[in-house]
């Protein structure tokens, strides 16, 4: 059979634009000789709606749009994701299905049997499981029909599985010839090829062939990489859609071949390509055409700077300098040749003046106390309300400059740099910010050497500098990987090897700046674990391993 892949990049609750989509999709797989397309996971009301799913109106609207489907396609079956209503009278009263659908009837509904509660899903929060799953059959083949979480419990490839039951191997044996994936699965750099390798797993443990249809684009602050694939029923790759944009390939189960895109380069690329797409996407879907940032001369702000251009286009981001006293004339000028390179607009407001009014009206009431980051935190504030003042008077999205690292430390300052709508870095290691930056810089000089190769400061005071208070970047950014992303805690970690006054001091820093992750800006996942909705940890507690 011949079998489109069609990844398509939707928007929340958008459900006469989702429609359109899946149309216009399908007549091109169609003219490319498709007989069935298929459409990622739950692609008619968009993923992930959160407590939308709970309005009687979204659902209602979500069914009458797959209606539309059902009227418009013609000439080729589908396959759509949809939040289907239950009759029970007790559970959530909704599940996670997909709908079958062939001239104007649907001809089976499949539910998605496995409900992922943690990290960032939270389906049992909405759903109810399927009871077991039911192959779908189309033109006289058997279609194992799952969904997402369903084809990720292999016992073949996981070591522990989350779950008892394995619905693949359940519609392998009621006889399925063939195993389709409809998928929201976001993109993390560690699951690149992860999932790659869990997808050729199963297809040749099943011996089938697998179809793996991949959503894409940027929801809040999951980005879905697409990278949609066909496996033949050993392992080979016979078909692959493109990473981080639309796109639809067909593909011949029956034949083994398909079309095969070009991959992104190398995992720093990827991770590149999903900051630009996720800002993009977050930026159009929710109305904003430009941006606006600090400008610092910073190796952070030049990072987001380029993104913003790449994402956004040079005419639609302004580069803001606020120089204070401490800035250094490498500084500014690092930041004046950044933005000649990127072809932005740029505007210079001086905070000295600003400043030193806030220290002559509070010096009365800090009178006998010495300067602190007290004062250090009062410049970064004035450049937050600088920044958000032009927001709101033309209009533009701020674009946050602050990384992991320093989110993880505390190192940033809550109403001032971390004021914005954005916050492009906010799962991106210091460590990693070098190493995209030089990615940026591969086609041809960006980001200005100087900014590449002078020390981290936030130039708050004089002679101030990152590795005063931080350790390393490259000692820091493991310690908050193993501690963060891993789950390790101090033990673990002084058993690892590392130092145990390093551990303390990072991990007590990393504690004490919960409540100010909390209000930081939405940021964009590229780890498997985030500071974002998918981290949950208590503000007020008192354990300690």
């Amino acid at each position: 059979m011949k079998i489109a892949l069609a990844q398509i990049d939707t928007t929340i609750g958008d459900f006469s634009g989702n429609v359109a989509k899946i149309v216009k999709a399908s007549a091109a797989a169609r003219e490319q000789g498709a007989e069935l397309a298929l459409f990622p996971e739950l692609v008619i009301p968009g993923y992930p709606a959160h407590d939308l799913l709970e309005r009687h109106r979204f659902i209602d609207q979500n069914l009458s749009a797959l209606e539309e489907v059902a009227n418009f396609v013609r000439g080729i079956g589908v396959v759509v994701g949809f939040a289907e209503r239950s009759e029970r009278a007790w559970g959530k009263r909704l599940y996670n299905s997909a709908a079958l659908i062939d001239n104007g009837k649907i001809l089976s509904i499949h539910r998605k049997c496995l409900l992922p509660t943690y990290d960032v899903f939270d389906e049992s929060r909405y759903f109810d499981p399927a009871e077991s799953p039911v192959v779908a059959t189309y033109k006289g083949v058997k279609i194992g029909i799952t969904i997402c979480e369903d084809i990720w419990n292999d016992l073949e490839f996981w070591p522990h599985r989350k779950y008892p039951l394995d619905p693949t191997q359940e519609l392998v044996a009621q006889g399925a010839e063939i195993i389709v994936n409809i998928a929201a699965s976001p993109f993390t750099i560690e699951k690149r090829h992860l999932r790659h390798e869990m997808l050729k797993s199963a297809a040749i443990h099943h011996n089938k062939p697998l179809l793996f249809v991949n959503s894409v684009g940027g929801n809040d602050e999951l980005v879905f990489d697409g990278a949609s694939r066909a496996f033949g029923s050993g392992g080979e790759v016979i078909g692959k859609a493109y990473e981080f944009a639309e796109d639809m390939i067909v593909v011949d189960t029956e034949l083994g071949r398909g079309v095969i895109r070009e991959s992104v380069g190398d995992n720093d690329e990827a991770a590149l390509e999903a900051l630009i797409l996720g800002t993009r996407d977050y930026a159009n879907k929710i109305g904003f055409k430009t941006a606006i940032l600090g400008l610092s001369g910073g190796i952070d702000s030049a990072l987001v700077a380029a993104i913003g251009v790449k994402a956004l286009g040079k005419d639609n981001i302004t580069g803001v300098l606020m120089p204070s006293q401490y800035s250094s004339r490498g500084s500014v000028d690092d930041a004046l040749e950044l933005a000649a390179n990127l072809g932005i607009k740029t505007l210079t407001i001086p905070i000295e003046p600003l400043f030193n009014s806030y220290l002559r009206d509070l010096s009365p009431l800090f009178l006998g106390r010495a300067s602190d980051a007290t004062e250090e935190n009062l410049q970064a504030r004035i450049r937050g309300n600088i920044i958000m003042a032009l927001s709101n008077k033309f209009g533009h999205l701020v674009l946050t400059t602050g990384n992991k690292s320093e989110l993880a430390t505390g190192y940033c300052t809550l109403y001032g740099d971390m004021a914005g709508g954005l916050a492009i870095l906010t799962d991106v290691p210091k460590t990693l910010v070098y190493r995209l930056s030089h990615t940026i810089n591969r086609k041809g000089e960006v980001i200005p050497p100087a900014i590449l190769t002078k020390p981290p400061s936030a130039e708050l005071r004089p002679g101030q500098f990152d590795q005063q208070t931080l350790p390393p970047y490259d000692l820091l950014d493991e310690i908050i990987d193993r501690h963060v992303v891993d789950g390790m805690d101090g033990p673990e970690l002084i058993e690892a090897g590392f130092d145990p006054l390093s551990i303390e001091n990072v991990l007590k820093l990393i504690r004490n700046s919960e409540y100010k992750r909390r209000q930081a800006a939405p940021g964009l996942k590229l780890t498997s674990k985030a500071f974002g909705y998918g981290r949950r940890i208590p503000l007020a507690h008192r354990w300690r391993p």
